[in-house]
C-alpha cells in the first residue's frame, strides 16, 4: 500500500500534535493537587492519567513512524 504525500504529512502532523497534547496533560496532572496524597505517593488519579498519556504517546510516534516510512518510500520512488 501506497500513501499519498499528504496522507504521509498529515500522520507526521498527528504524531507531533499527539506529542504536544499529551505532555502537557502530564504536566498539568502532575500539577493537579489531586496527583499525590498527603503522605506523597501518586494517587489514582495520576496513575490512570499517565498511563492514557504513555499510552497515546506510544499510538502517536507509532503514528508518525508511519507517516515518516510513507515520506521515505515516495522520496525513494521519485529518486529511481
Amino acid at each position: 500500500m501506497k500513501l499519498s504525500r499528504g496522507a504521509s504529512l498529515f500522520l507526521l502532523a498527528f504524531g507531533a500534535w499527539s506529542w504536544v497534547i499529551w505532555v502537557t496533560l502530564m504536566v498539568n496532572v502532575a500539577k493537579d493537587p489531586r496527583a499525590f496524597s498527603a503522605a506523597g505517593s501518586p494517587t489514582g488519579f495520576l496513575i490512570v492519567h499517565w498511563v492514557l498519556a504513555v499510552i497515546s504517546l506510544a499510538l502517536g510516534t507509532a503514528i508518525a513512524v508511519l507517516g515518516l516510512r510513507g515520506l521515505s518510500a515516495l522520496r525513494r520512488e521519485k529518486a529511481e
